[in-house]
């Protein structure tokens, strides 16, 4: 009897340290869908160019602070979609890099990361992809109130956006490394499964994420 107690005591602390996870990649998941939809709702450029994208990743919130040195990282998440225009389920990523030089202040952004190309979506699906470290692939920067930069932004194989509240003047990505969370892939979806399994294959779903899915299908609809 005693062996019985001890055996679902242990089992009730794995379900809540999982749902204490999947808790904290809903919650990220949730502040994706709140900065897609207000980043979308306020550029019909980055609406246009949504529509021709081969996948997106949002991070909502990047956070950069520093003197001297500086550093930055944040939770992102990456969709994709299939010939019929239907979006995947989110596959977990990374955000992180470094800087040194004279910079001072605090800035907390939300980043949008549009893949126009499959070469530039094969790019950021290998284990790292590091902003500026691969001149194959071409990278566009748009700003706040840049409404006629679509055509440029279209020969690009990966456009960003971003929006920053703080010291510094914006969100610089060169020299960034974005990498693939396996184990919140895992924990999200119950079972060990790949990003391209995920955004490709569309072979894992948490209807958690449909609202983010949703707000996708409802501006980036060609």
């Amino acid at each position: 009897m005693r062996r019985l107690v001890i055996a679902s005591f242990i089992m009730l602390l794995a379900a809540c340290s999982e749902t204490t996870t999947q808790t904290e990649q809903q919650r990220l998941v949730d502040r994706s869908t709140l900065a897609m939809q207000e980043m979308l709702g306020q550029s019909t450029t980055m609406q246009n160019t949504l529509k021709q994208a081969r996948a997106v990743m949002v991070c909502p919130q990047v956070f950069r602070a520093g003197f001297v040195f500086g550093g930055e990282g944040g939770g992102c998440v990456l969709l994709a979609r299939d010939g019929g225009g239907s979006w995947s389920s989110p596959a977990f990523y990374g955000l992180g890099s470094g800087s040194v030089g004279f910079q001072a202040g605090v800035s907390d952004s939300m980043l949008m990361i549009l893949i126009m190309t499959e070469k530039g979506l094969n790019a950021v699906m290998d284990s790292q992809f590091k902003f500026g470290g691969d001149a194959q692939v071409a990278v566009a920067t748009l700003g706040i109130g840049v409404e006629g930069a679509t055509t440029a932004a279209l020969r690009a194989d990966i456009v960003t956006w971003s929006r920053s509240r703080g010291l510094y003047a914006g969100l610089s990505l060169e020299g960034s490394v974005m990498g693939a969370r396996s184990e919140w892939n895992q924990l999200y979806y119950g079972r060990s499964v790949s990003t391209r399994q995920i955004v490709i294959d569309m072979a894992a779903h948490n209807p958690g994420a449909d609202p983010l899915r949703e707000v996708l299908g409802r501006y980036g609809r060609r």
